[in-house]
């Protein structure tokens, strides 16, 4: 047990006033600083206690050699040198030959399945229980026999044995007694070999209500099996199945059959072997005390910055708000949910994948040093594993700890399914007019718990870097947004746990921390000098000076209705670049309720990435265009105009957000787009609102198509457009036949330089005579569709809108009824 110091003021009121301040001044520092290291000590947050034993010991040992001859001396020798042995203790990684002991790894085995055997015992699942309890008391005798000659073992495996074995006993004879008391009037029920195989089912544990059918389409499936393999590895959809999971792998510990990750270059330059938690601490645990906490987290060699930083604003969301956030995704867990420590080595994790929930399976090894010390991130609690155990699995995905880096919106996504938002601080280079607004709204969305925050800084010069104590390129884990005495301040945390901003309101600035704002923030910025844990308050201005982007992710629980498509855009459907036409992209109505007065309706595209060199280049850009469009096939990107035109970004999300209040209409069309589309993407389409809705593909109705795929303007051919009689008819014709009455869709392509169009004559003497046209003129592309014509023939004159123009065009006819096209002889070129 670790002391304070004696207090002092009764023994020195004999001194002199000038050597009671030189003794008085640091022995009351050495008095704070011992007592902030028992405090920090208590907490399991060893760094800083380490640090703080270190200080008050420096302290008292420079007391004891200025006063030689004073008769507390002693005392103050001793307590720097408990100080000095204790911050030892915490913050030297125990060495190969300090590593747990064979012994120690069997007794945590044989508790385990003890616990493992009580937790089915404890949801009533007998059958279960009992071969649970029968494995523990194997394992336990094994043990017993071979740590005979160990008492102290003994009496641990005895006690474990007792337990099992009443166990079993008292559920044997519960059983007999059931059996006994009811005989023959057990009949077995008709269906009960006949349960529909629910536990298969891929799971959905938001509170949401799905707004239309819960089973996946085969083709959807098809999707979702595909992006399963990500780095040449299967991660499965995670199914209720899996909630029984098998983790114990007695007498053997498991090994991940996928091998060991790839180490990144700066974990290779000290690596020295793969190491399991029991061999690096006494007693390993999944988390430290009652919640994880923020403050644990500690970055180290792998460039996750943005990863470290989710972990820490969804650690904190899980202490303040009280929901498990983030310890729920590890597996093994208790009923309420928390994870425990496995001794036989084996983990599963829940990640949001490739537009669905996945399951990721570890083991528990991580790399480490000679000095045993770990290289991957990992907590400041003693032997607390959740850090370092989700990092691996994430690494695992990602191909490796090798990892190229990230964005808080993809990380936070992936941890807890919450709805990613980029918002960008600079647009064009300009600051946000709307700024205030911004600062209001991420102050009251993180006081409801209805967000996740980070910020991300630009690349800047090594200068400036130092200069504002700012890492480029860095993300940081927002964990507070507060008005204090006037002035907006923000809490941000360095993943890295050092390396602090230095500008307006950091524990450097004497200007402006007052006693009553240190108050209202119950925050001492002398205190903080002392320890460098990379949290820092920093004032909205200078936030939107030196950092250029915020990462959001919702809440999802904010909507009440959800339903996703998961679908294949292949790439040889449509032109590789929409600049012209959207026309086969693909395209989805959103149908709302009319009677729906306000309200949100927000849209998440997500692309689904399975290559490590996709997700480490970005070189495939999406967004989505929104259409208040009745719902109808959109084919000129601006006409009708969007009420949402999304920009092209390269991450793998996009999110739209329709404001029901400030759009007419309810019946939308939602048009995928990608800039310079090469190769075939798999994406989910996800939409979350306020109020039901139905989202279906909108499928193209024609089930004739006939093409022309050599139509040439050319010599006397290049006719243009009916602005010039003299020439239109050399323009080449086209004779359509429709065999009924039906709906006809007419696309001319051609070559972005001229201007083109079309005109369409009926020629039945007894039917209507109007002529049809395909609009303004326009480069690239033109459509015109028709409802309703009649059965008949018809003339089609493609033309440029100006003589000489030449050029080739492919022309295309789609109906629903049969169809026959076939050239007009041409004119004689001269």
């Amino acid at each position: 047990m670790v002391h304070l110091i004696w207090p002092l003021e009764c023994i020195v009121m004999d001194l002199s006033p000038r050597r009671k301040a030189r003794l008085l001044g640091p022995y009351r520092e050495a008095t704070y600083l011992a007592k902030k290291a028992i405090e920090c000590d208590n907490n399991s947050h060893v760094d800083a206690a380490a640090f703080y034993y270190s200080q008050a010991a420096r302290l008292l040992m420079d007391l004891a050699y200025n006063f030689p001859t004073f008769e507390d001396r002693k005392e103050w020798i001793t307590r720097a040198e408990e100080y000095k042995k204790r911050a030892a203790q915490i913050s030297v990684p125990k060495s190969p030959k300090q590593m747990k002991q064979p012994e120690m790894v069997m007794l945590s085995r044989c508790r385990f399945l003890l616990n493992q055997a009580l937790d089915a015992d404890e949801k009533g699942d007998t059958k279960n229980a009992l071969v649970l309890y029968k494995e523990a008391m194997t394992a336990t005798l094994q043990a017993m026999n071979e740590l005979k000659h160990k008492p102290a073992f003994q009496a641990k495996l005895d006690n474990i044995m007792k337990e099992a074995v009443a166990r079993v006993d008292h559920l044997k004879m519960k059983e007999k007694n059931f059996l006994t008391q009811k005989g023959a009037q057990f009949v077995t029920p008709k269906n009960a070999f006949n349960i529909p195989h629910e536990e298969h089912e891929i799971v959905n544990d938001t509170n949401l209500k799905l707004s239309g059918k819960a089973t996946l389409t085969e083709k959807e499936k098809k999707v979702i099996l595909i992006t399963s393999k990500i780095n040449n590895l299967e991660f499965v959809p995670f199914m209720t199945v899996d909630y029984s999971e098998k983790f114990d792998y007695r007498p053997q510990r498991f090994t991940d059959r996928d091998g060991f990750l790839r180490l990144s270059p700066k974990q290779q330059e000290n690596f020295h072997k793969w190491a399991r938690p029991d061999e690096l601490c006494d007693t390993p645990k999944m988390v430290a005390g009652t919640f994880i906490d923020c403050f644990s987290i500690k970055q180290t060699v792998i460039s996750d910055c943005s990863f470290v930083a989710s972990l820490s604003v969804a650690a904190l969301y899980e202490k303040r708000f009280g929901r498990r956030l983030i310890s729920n995704i590890i597996f093994p867990r208790k009923k309420n949910k928390e994870p425990y420590y496995n001794p036989s080595g084996k983990y599963m994790i829940k990640f949001h994948l490739n537009g669905i929930k996945r399951k990721v399976i570890i083991d528990d090894f991580l790399p480490v040093d000679k000095k045993g010390e770990l290289l991957s991130s990992f907590s400041v609690r003693k032997g607390e594993l959740w850090i370092s155990l989700i990092e691996k699995a994430y690494m695992k995905v990602m191909g490796g700890y090798d990892f190229p880096g990230s964005n808080s919106n993809i990380d936070l996504h992936a941890l807890t399914g919450w709805i990613p938002e980029r918002i960008v601080l600079k647009p064009r280079g300009e600051p946000r007019k709307d700024a205030d607004e911004l600062f209001r709204m991420i102050m009251q969305r993180m006081k409801n718990g209805d967000a996740l925050m980070t910020a991300a800084t630009p690349d800047m010069d090594e200068v400036e870097s130092k200069r504002a104590g700012l890492v480029a390129l860095h993300a940081y884990a927002i964990l507070d947004v507060r008005v204090a005495q006037k002035e907006r301040l923000i809490q941000l945390k360095n993943p890295w746990s050092n390396v602090r901003w230095r500008g307006n309101y950091s524990e450097l600035d004497v200007n402006h921390w007052t006693k009553q704002l240190c108050q209202e923030l119950d925050y001492d910025p002398k205190n903080a000098a002392f320890y460098d844990n990379g949290v820092f308050w920093i004032d909205y201005k200078s936030l939107l000076h030196f950092f250029d982007i915020i990462y959001i992710n919702w809440n999802p629980n904010m909507f009440t209705y959800t339903y996703t498509i998961h679908e294949e855009w292949s790439a040889g459907v449509g032109p590789a670049k929409d600049s012209f036409t959207v026309g086969e992209n693909p395209q989805y109505r959103l149908k709302m309720s009319s009677d729906v007065k306000t309200g949100a309706a927000w849209v998440l595209l997500t692309r689904h990435i399975t290559d490590i060199e996709d997700f480490k280049y970005n070189k495939e850009y999406i967004t989505m265009l929104i259409y208040a469009n009745k719902g109808k096939r959109v084919y000129y990107p601006y006409e009708p105009e969007p009420v949402i035109d999304g920009a092209r970004i390269n991450s793998p999300h996009y999110l739209a957000k329709i404001n029901l209040a400030e759009v007419k209409g309810r019946d939308f069309t939602l048009v995928i787009s990608q800039y310079e589309k090469t190769t075939t993407i798999y994406y989910s389409l996800r939409v979350y609102a306020t109020s039901p809705f139905t989202l279906t593909p909108i499928i193209d109705p024609y089930k004739y198509i006939e093409k022309v795929i050599d139509g040439e303007w050319k010599g006397l051919t290049a006719g243009g457009c009916r602005n010039f009689p003299a020439s239109y008819d050399n323009n080449p014709d086209y004779h359509l036949t429709l065999k009924g009455p039906g709906s006809i869709c007419i696309e001319l392509r051609a070559p972005p330089i001229p201007k083109i169009g079309f005109d369409v004559v009926p020629l039945n003497p007894e039917g209507p005579q109007q002529l049809l046209h395909s609009g303004d003129y326009r480069a690239g592309f033109v459509v015109l569709e028709v409802d309703n014509l009649p059965e008949g023939s018809y003339s089609i004159r493609p033309t440029t809108f100006k003589p000489k123009e030449e050029s080739r065009f492919l022309l295309t006819v789609k109906s629903t009824v049969p169809l026959t096209l076939k050239m007009n002889p041409k004119p004689v070129q001269t």
